[in-house]
């Protein structure tokens, strides 16, 4: 059974920054209801980073919202145009990659996305199907739309352009080509993060210039990662993978800042924002202890993922390590020859800490435990033997096991 419009524009405002424009998108749900034509909605991928964390799963459940009103669903991956490298809030021009680069990172990007979306009804699309056909007129023609003006308005390339770093001219035509996407897919809505709005709004702009009803930008949040400050990013280590085994997910979450669990809620599960506005109450008077709401945040975001008895026993494992002082189940052993070892040096080669130097500093803040003895010489020479457990902090755990 289709929604009312009205029941289908409260379901989709849901966690959104901006809706351009909840009228035209009302008028849009409406003629689709009485002609029984969904709504053709897109949503664009730059192929250049593959590996998707909850961040971008934000725009992806969305999308998956207008795919079980009963819409199209067109994800479209930038083989293309990610030839070019979004430029958005760059402060440099992006390294071109090759078209084995876009394809092998295409490939990594559907198959995380479809544990959201459904793939019996994505339709996927690879916009070189027709941009490269364009011819050079096809191309002018384009450009004839928009002027350097409109461009330099964006942020990023008015900083550039004030600093005097270069903008090149294929630069340009990025958010060009991602607008003609929209004119290419007769699209009705597009999505996108707020980093996105200047593409989103160049795209209704060309689609007027080719004769074509402006696509509705619905624009979602840029989520914030586990440091609770910055946009969660691979780069940054504040974020948390779709492929992380079950563990891992569930630990990181539990690390989440506080003040940032009903934002997860909201973003990242399908709770009723009643019930999340009541935990949030709860957390505040202090009725509810924020541990616990946690928990029940990261058991449905990995139960998402991975299941609900993977999600019962991370959850499990992490009460027994974390809040009882045990061990994982799971710990990775390393084989070394007998003899002694700098402690600094044993704690990067077993992958508990980056570097010696924040081996040293977390020796010298306590959190390394050896057979469950805080060391406290960051000079230590460690006497290795079989068996030792080392630990840095409550979720980095290594094995010794010597060479005989």
């Amino acid at each position: 059974m289709v929604l009312a419009p009205e029941e289908q524009l409260e379901i989709l405002r849901r966690g959104t920054v901006e809706i351009i424009s909840e009228e035209e998108l009302m008028s849009k749900l409406r003629r689709s209801r009485e002609t029984g034509e969904p709504l053709r909605v897109k949503l664009g991928l730059d192929p250049s980073a593959p590996d998707i964390h909850l961040g971008h799963t934000v725009v992806l459940r969305k999308l998956r919202q207008f795919q079980d009103l009963g819409h199209q669903v067109f994800l479209l991956v930038g083989d293309f145009t990610g030839r070019i490298g979004d430029p958005s809030g760059r402060s440099e021009t992006r390294r071109q990659l090759s078209e084995e680069e876009v394809r092998a990172n295409a490939e990594t990007y559907a198959r995380q996305v479809y544990r959201i979306l459904d793939p019996e009804r994505t339709h996927l699309v690879f916009n070189s199907s027709w941009l490269s056909p364009l011819t050079f007129a096809d191309v002018l023609r384009l450009a004839s739309r928009v002027t350097v003006a409109q461009l330099l308005v964006r942020d990023d390339f008015q900083a550039r352009y004030r600093e005097g770093r270069p903008i090149f001219l294929h630069e340009f035509f990025y958010p060009l080509m991602q607008a003609y996407d929209s004119v290419a897919l007769e699209a009705d809505v597009e999505l996108g993060g707020t980093d996105q709005k200047f593409n989103l709004l160049m795209a209704r702009e060309i689609q007027r210039e080719y004769g074509q009803e402006p696509e509705v930008a619905v624009i979602t949040p840029i989520l914030e990662g586990l440091d609770g400050v910055q946009k969660m990013s691979k780069s940054l280590g504040n974020y948390v993978a779709l492929e992380d085994p079950p563990r891992e997910m569930y630990g990181k979450l539990m690390s989440l800042p506080d003040h940032l669990i009903g934002r997860y809620f909201l973003l990242l599960t399908g709770k009723p924002e009643e019930e999340i506005g009541e935990l949030e109450r709860e957390m505040a008077e202090g009725r509810t202890n924020p541990r616990d709401v946690k928990m029940l945040l990261a058991r449905e975001i990995v139960t998402s993922y991975h299941g609900a008895e993977a999600a019962v026993r991370a959850e499990e494992e992490f009460i027994r390590v974390f809040r009882e002082g045990g061990v994982p189940d799971e710990i990775p052993e390393f084989p070394r020859l007998p003899g002694k070892v700098w402690l600094p040096r044993l704690l990067v080669d077993t992958g508990l800490c980056p570097s010696t130097s924040e081996a040293r500093r977390k020796i010298a803040e306590g959190a390394v435990r050896l057979d469950g003895e805080r060391p406290s010489d960051p000079d230590l020479e460690v006497e290795l033997r079989d068996g030792l457990l080392l630990r840095v902090g409550k979720r980095r755990v290594a094995r010794i096991r010597l060479l005989t």
